[in-house]
């Protein structure tokens, strides 16, 4: 027998206590619901969305353990103070404007693996360097992933400056060295969903909102320097753009 769809949220592998998590922690990220703000109550919220109290419980658990919410015995669930302007990462759109913000950003940064594998390039990207030197790791901060990346080094590069780019994010080291040119770089953004292994690097829902950004940047000669995939978590980023009048 077939069940007939939510009126609300649609039909998705995505339990519905996750989808309605998703939802709720961007009422809190966009200050729909303030710091100190008092949450509708179970029934308030069982009735706007439609759902069983054990799944509004659910979700409201969810953001509990994120510490985004607060429940008070006999007074009620309120948001906490956790969300602060350095949870954002603006993504920047010139390659100087990344190096100067990444340069002050100081995120941890755990190496998931290295290896000499070559990087997924198309014909429109630049000619392959000889050899590349591959990361995977996640960044973090206060303890909370937010990106994970795989970056491809061309290896010429990399020895110039291993411990530093083993230790600190790419661009900066990549601008500050003196023997490395970069002719062009481009970046492009795709909005797409968490799948498992992102879900779990990054400690969200499977099919939660995450931003891929696929980064190049190309020597004088053609050569690829540096290609970088990084999927952030989609209530971390925000990107601004200047429009051309």
């Amino acid at each position: 027998m077939q069940t007939s769809a939510h009126p609300i949220f649609p039909d998705s592998p995505v339990p519905l206590y996750s989808q309605l998590a998703d939802l709720l922690r961007q009422r809190v990220r966009r200050g729909l619901w303030g710091p100190g703000a008092k949450v509708p109550s179970l029934e308030a919220l069982v009735a706007e969305f439609q759902v069983a109290r054990v799944t509004v419980r659910q979700a409201i658990d969810i953001l509990t353990r994120e510490g985004l919410l607060l429940p008070q015995r006999g007074r009620g669930t309120f948001v906490t103070d956790q969300v602060r302007a350095e949870r954002s990462l603006t993504l920047e759109t010139s390659l100087q404007g990344l190096a100067d913000a990444y340069r002050n950003d100081k995120p941890q940064l755990t190496l998931l693996e290295e290896s000499g594998v070559q990087p997924p390039l198309t014909a429109m990207d630049g000619s392959a360097a000889p050899a590349y030197h591959h990361m995977r790791r996640v960044h973090s901060r206060d303890g909370q992933a937010y990106c994970a990346a795989s970056l491809y080094i061309d290896q010429r590069v990399f020895r110039q400056a291993p411990k530093r780019f083993r230790q600190e994010t790419v661009i900066p080291v990549m601008v500050d060295l003196p023997h490395v040119t970069i002719a062009s770089a481009r970046q492009t953004l795709r909005i797409s969903t968490a799948d498992v292994e992102i879900a779990r690097l990054l400690a969200v829902a499977v099919g939660s909102p995450v931003a891929e950004v696929r980064r190049i940047c190309v020597a004088p000669d053609g050569t690829v320097l540096y290609l970088g995939q990084i999927t952030y978590r989609g209530d971390f980023i925000q990107f601004e753009m200047q429009l051309t009048l």
